[in-house]
């Protein structure tokens, strides 16, 4: 898994004169150290270039978004600090001049009943409302603390950071990001079809790439291949693989290798395969490892060329900074009806088992025989919490739609192949219905954490798509 990113907080001090502007002081240094103690930089004005390094005056709004401009490239978000009432004009003004289109976190700092003189009094549960109000004057998106007024320093604000900096991963991972379609969608899956359109408007590209293309570069490597000998000995560390046969091994690694080498060349983040039932007549195995071992790298990836699949196991992948998989909705559990079995047969990353060997492929073999259905990553889904999220691309009403929601993976007993593991959702019919109602896909993504209201912040608030958030 690769290494989590250190993430950077521009930080607007919020003060208005008539308040006692030391708070604005305390706030700055407390902000600070908020963020300094979750493991993040901040950018935030000086004493020397601004009263206790607040933003009051237009002036001193026109220098803090100076600054942020500087700094653009390293900033994922902006919070935005109230430790007195603070004035929203210069705090919208600053948000504006800056033109950084990042997140923004709205947080004020609580009255204390016994310091309610003028010396003390913050008045920040009101300045809030009017910050908020002018932000949306201005046509600024923000999100706000799970209460109205939180310390920087307290458990609330601790949460809500770690929510919020989920938020701006995703927002940032989104926005230009390249998604590589390998293979054209299967016939047999019209559920998968998607507007490239649509995500090309919210910013995201598709670069295809022909099956054909794959096949025909896998036929002109060589066996000794460096690239091939370094896929082959990566596959045979990554997963059990007793009783495989040796050349179906050599494949994969040459298919690890041909898609390795397009997706650096083809600047793509994540992809999606088709693998329904073109590979295994053409190259005589299933892609699984190959992408079990991307997904579990952090490069998630589908099956069934299901574009927005990929899209959102990376959503949830940036939130977490953790594996995603893409299941299928598949089966009912007995007669419990928050319980259900998710599928896949399977490409899902080692990061979701507890315990997974290689395999053969149970449902093509039937098909197109056995030996040509090899590589196959099978065991049960380990137990723990989960987050699941769907993107869908609606033509016919031009926009893009999702939802997300929060349950877990039971340890439940389950006698089945491939990927499997028993999920309990609190109000999963009323789900099941939403996904029915309105014609969403089978496939879901699936996570081991608990990032879903991040993953729906993002989508709804800043990326302008329409989201349903499931709650029992």
């Amino acid at each position: 898994m690769a290494n989590k990113r250190k993430m950077t907080m521009g930080v607007i001090v919020g003060n208005r004169g008539f308040f006692p502007d030391h708070l604005a002081k305390t706030g700055r240094e407390e902000m600070i150290q908020a963020l300094q103690k979750a493991g993040m930089d901040a950018v935030v004005l000086g004493p020397e270039k601004s009263k206790h390094g607040a933003v009051e005056t237009y002036e001193e709004a026109k220098r803090c978004a100076e600054l942020f401009q500087s700094k653009r490239d390293v900033i994922d978000g902006v919070i935005v600090t109230l430790p007195n009432f603070g004035d929203e004009r210069a705090i919208a003004d600053t948000l504006r001049l800056s033109r950084l289109s990042v997140p923004v976190l709205v947080q004020a700092t609580p009255d204390a009943p016994g310091k309610m003189a003028i010396t003390h009094r913050r008045d920040s549960f009101c300045g809030k409302m009017s910050a908020c109000n002018n932000l949306r004057q201005y046509g600024i998106p923000y999100s706000l603390t799970t209460v109205h007024t939180e310390t920087p320093d307290s458990a609330e604000f601790s949460k809500d950071l770690e929510w919020f900096a989920g938020v701006c991963r995703v927002v940032k991972g989104l926005r230009n990001l390249r998604i590589g379609a390998i293979g054209a969608r299967p016939a047999a899956f019209n559920t998968v079809r998607y507007s490239e359109k649509l995500l090309e408007a919210s910013g995201i590209s598709v670069e295809t790439l022909d099956l054909s293309e794959v096949l025909g570069r896998i036929g002109r490597i060589k066996d000794n291949d460096e690239a091939v000998a370094q896929k082959l000995k990566s596959i045979e560390s990554y997963v059990t693989t007793s009783g495989i046969p040796q050349t179906a091994l050599l494949k994969m690694a040459k298919l690890g290798a041909v898609v390795d080498d397009w997706m650096k060349a083809a600047n793509v983040a994540i992809s999606a395969v088709q693998c329904w039932t073109s590979l295994e007549e053409n190259l005589g195995v299933v892609p699984c490892t190959v992408m079990s071992m991307m997904s579990d790298s952090l490069l998630s990836s589908a099956c069934e060329v299901d574009v927005c699949g990929v899209l959102a196991m990376h959503a949830l992948q940036l939130a977490s900074e953790t594996p995603s998989a893409l299941l299928d909705w598949n089966n009912n559990y007995g007669s419990d009806p928050n319980k259900a079995v998710c599928f896949h047969c399977s490409n899902l990353p080692k990061h979701f088992f507890n315990d997974v060997k290689m395999d053969f492929q149970a449902i093509i073999a039937g098909t197109v025989g056995m030996e040509n259905t090899f590589g196959t990553c099978v065991g049960q889904v380990k137990a723990g919490a989960m987050s699941f999220a769907r993107f869908s691309t609606d033509d016919v009403h031009g926009k893009i739609r999702g939802y997300t929601g929060s349950g877990r993976f039971t340890d439940d007993p389950l006698q089945t192949f491939g990927g499997a593991g028993v999920v309990e959702i609190p109000g999963l019919q009323k789900l099941l219905h939403f996904i029915c109602e309105n014609g969403f896909e089978h496939h879901v993504a699936a996570n081991f954490s608990s990032v879903a209201p991040a993953v729906h912040e993002a989508a709804k608030r800043y990326l302008g798509w329409d989201m349903y958030a499931h709650v029992a």
